[in-house]
């Protein structure tokens, strides 16, 4: 049975039977490239808040970035020389390019970007600023007098043994900086302070503001209940049974005394035939670098349209572009409010689509051809655009655009979307028919003769030709003296890209001709509609 409310429509009434203000809340490490894996977290739970705020809930919405998480590893991306900084805290571990505070900011700067290009713009809360502000104080305090319950808890729940001499608190070695390496060995409630000896041989004393963190396991459910988070999405990894979501729920209910959020829980998106995204085995596409090449709003659909238990296969190759169509054919039927067009569908678009974006009405392969077509020099795509019937007024959209099948041709697009547009008449115009010939003059005669000329337009021209009694079958059986020409418009579409491109196929035919100036046209289709190598060669 298809679907008739949304997904997010669902998660909003399911939280708005608890009253209350409601805070959904998103949380990544900026440990590496932030890829579109992550961008379904940030984009599903931006849709939870839109249809939160549509049903008139009091809500917030923030983003946190776990900058006080340890560096793990060297990653496959950085130089052997970050292994001394291995199990410091991100936030002060250094920038890899050396123009960013740290290590994190390097990641989360172009991430925060993204996330201003797509439309969505959380409260961004950091970590390490939360810890130092104190935030976490009483929550520390909590889970170092509870130690023994929730060490209960977590092996309840997971089934493993949790180590004699656990610590729900990561102190931060006031030598080497590192928070993996230490061990409480004392605390004080009142002067709010935790003691412990590191790995490296330095013993000392932290302030529980800043000093360290919670470890994840207790990190999370207690943020739950510091912020008062009601709604957050969260991978299916953190879902497993025993997983962290599990022993958060006790944690917060029972050393807490607070309600775990409303879960989503999302499927990972798999990278054509690589499998899921992860920023640890390389297999990656940022959401900076895809937004180079697909418009904001589709990226956007490609999350809101599927439910989030549900896995998405993402290739930017060709099938890209079946993505793109799908989404341009939901946005025109918004458009032209067509009949047709279903409640959900049209929540669906509205869910995609974003206050400050662009919206182009030139669709992405009309542009694919236009920018080749143009070599690539944006004021003849702009001429190019305004012939084809589109506005240009709005310059930035246009350039964003082209940017994008900039981007898309060079990365990902398959050989036969790629084309150049040949200075002279090309040599394969001489394996064209006697007949082919004859179209491509008598082509050439009909439009010179006609006004403005549009895609549609010459694309049923071409398609004329094999009607007997049209004015271009009649032009073809001049030039060849036959009564009426047997016309197959494959053949004579042939002709048009092979004296164009020198191959025999192209882009959509209307969209293709409709974007060169009509001068040009009739010159090359007379040309080639007499062409032959030895004439060339004079």
């Amino acid at each position: 049975m298809a679907d008739t409310i949304h997904w997010a429509d669902v998660i909003a009434e399911d939280v708005l039977n608890k009253s209350g203000k409601h805070l959904v809340a998103t949380g990544i490490t900026p440990s590496g490239h932030i890829h579109i894996g992550n961008m379904r977290e940030v984009v599903t739970a931006d849709a939870a808040y839109r249809a939160l705020l549509d049903k008139g809930a009091d809500a917030r919405f923030i983003y946190i970035a776990d900058n006080y998480d340890p560096l793990r590893k060297v990653y496959p991306f950085l130089p052997e020389s970050y292994a001394e900084h291995v199990g410091k805290p991100i936030s002060e571990v250094p920038c890899p390019c050396g123009e960013c505070t740290n290590y994190a900011e390097h990641f989360l700067k172009p991430f925060l970007e993204a996330l201003r290009r797509l439309g969505i713009n959380p409260e961004v809360l950091r970590a390490d600023e939360m810890y130092r502000a104190g935030l976490y104080t009483e929550a520390i305090k909590t889970a170092l007098v509870k130690r023994d319950e929730i060490v209960r808890i977590l092996e309840e729940v997971s089934g493993k043994t949790v180590a004699e001499d656990w610590s729900p608190f990561n102190p931060r070695c006031n030598e080497c900086g590192k928070i993996t390496t230490t061990k409480v060995t004392g605390f004080d409630l009142e002067a709010e302070t935790v003691d412990y000896v590191c790995a490296c041989g330095h013993s000392g004393t932290v302030p529980m503001a800043g000093g360290g963190k919670l470890t994840w396991r207790v990190d999370w459910p207690a943020r739950w209940s510091v912020l008062g988070v009601t709604v957050e999405p969260f991978g299916k990894d953190h879902a497993s049974r025993g997983g962290s979501y599990d022993t958060g729920k006790r944690i917060v209910r029972e050393i807490y005394g607070h309600e775990p959020p409303f879960p989503i829980v999302y499927e990972w998106i798999m990278l054509g035939k690589q499998g899921a995204m992860s920023s640890s085995t390389g297999v990656v596409v940022s959401i900076s670098d895809m937004l180079e090449v697909v418009p904001p709003e589709v990226l956007r659909y490609l999350i809101i349209r599927t439910k989030p238990e549900k896995h998405i296969q993402f290739d930017p190759g060709q099938p890209l572009l079946t993505l793109v169509d799908e989404y341009e054919r939901l946005r025109d039927k918004f458009r032209e409010n067509d009949p047709s067009l279903g409640d959900f569908e049209k929540r669906i678009y509205e869910l995609s689509r974003a206050t400050g974006i662009c919206h182009p009405e030139i669709p992405f392969k009309q542009m694919v051809t236009i920018y080749q077509v143009a070599r690539g020099d944006f004021e003849q795509v702009l001429k190019i655009v305004n012939r084809s019937g589109f506005s240009t007024e709005d310059e930035k959209c246009i350039r964003e655009l082209a940017d994008n099948v900039s981007r898309w041709l060079e990365l990902y697009a398959p050989p036969f979307a790629k084309f150049s547009v040949k200075e002279k008449v090309p040599v394969q115009t001489a394996t064209l028919s006697e007949l082919q010939k004859a179209f491509l003059g008598a082509f050439a005669d009909l439009i010179e003769a006609k006004g403005k000329i549009s895609g549609e337009e010459y694309h049923m021209l071409v398609y004329s030709a094999k009607d007997e009694g049209s004015e271009l079958n009649r032009l073809i059986a001049q030039k060849i003296n036959v009564p009426v020409p047997q016309a197959d418009p494959k053949d004579l579409f042939k002709a048009i890209y092979t004296s164009i491109l020198g191959q025999n196929s192209g882009p959509k035919a209307g969209w293709f001709l409709s974007s060169f100036e009509k001068d040009f046209l009739v010159t090359r289709f007379r040309e080639a509609s007499t062409y032959s190598p030895e004439k060339a060669a004079e």
